[in-house]
């Protein structure tokens, strides 16, 4: 599977798979998305997948540093960590309570995880990070292959905010913090391909990151979840079960699988 460089390349796009964090960003990553760790946004995301994990053992795809697979973990559910990036799963590795969890360092599309597991799921825009309509499909299959009749897959992703970006424009700024200036770029309307581009001071050094993802609407991943076996359950505009509207930014949709 192909994976794109760090850099944005403003002269070509091309088609290709998925991202991979570097170690340069894996050693900032926590502190640079601290408030995604905070208890009013972490709590509702782990009561939401323990409920659904219904006691049995649950797959987290792109686990990063562990933001929830480990407080998972601590709530007695059985947890697995699928991740792509070594650096990320170095930093999950040294993390207290990790001796708890299994870890794979794995590619999300394609690797298969010994073991049946009632919910996979893929939380923080992380299907984004799989840059073709084709490899995210195959992550809805490869959730499937892991869950047997009943099981369920969750994905948490944006609502694309194309409505967002001024007229004539090809971007937005989403983040504009004292340490943070984030711009979301869309690059491609075709292949659905956007940029996000992050500046960030950490420990008084700037840190540069760019990486493409692909955005996806809600109904295209209901019909890749059809494809794959799954129909969907719940769709909700965030962890505490808001109703989702055609206002809605995010979403957290909750797929069975069927067969």
């Amino acid at each position: 599977m192909n994976r794109w460089s760090a850099e944005h390349d403003w002269a070509r796009l091309v088609p290709m798979g998925s991202i991979t964090w570097d170690q340069e960003v894996a050693e900032v990553y926590d502190a640079t998305y601290s408030a995604m760790f905070e208890p009013p946004v972490l709590d509702p995301t782990v009561d939401r997948l323990a409920e659904l994990a219904q006691g049995g053992p649950a797959l987290e795809f792109a686990a990063g540093t562990g933001r929830v697979t480990l407080p998972l973990s601590a709530r007695g559910i059985s947890v697995h960590g699928l991740e792509l990036s070594p650096h990320m799963a170095k930093q999950l590795r040294a993390k207290p309570g990790a001796d708890a969890i299994g870890l794979t360092v794995g590619d999300m599309t394609t690797t298969r995880v010994t073991g049946n597991f009632t919910l996979v799921y893929l939380v923080a825009n992380s299907i984004m990070n799989v840059t073709t309509q084709e490899d995210q499909l195959a992550v809805f299959a490869n959730a499937a292959a892991h869950l047997g009749p009943g099981g369920r897959f969750v994905v948490e992703v944006i609502v694309p905010q194309l409505r967002s970006v001024p007229r004539g424009e090809i971007g937005r700024i989403f983040t504009f913090e004292p340490d943070h200036v984030g711009i979301e770029t869309f690059d491609d309307l075709v292949g659905q391909i956007a940029w996000s581009h992050h500046w960030v001071e950490v420990e008084g050094r700037l840190v540069r990151h760019s990486a493409p993802y692909r955005y996806v609407w809600p109904s295209e991943l209901d019909l890749m979840a059809r494809i794959a076996g799954f129909r969907l359950q719940d769709r909700w505009a965030g962890w505490h079960r808001v109703p989702f509207t055609s206002e809605s930014t995010s979403q957290v949709a909750v797929f069975e699988k069927v067969s």
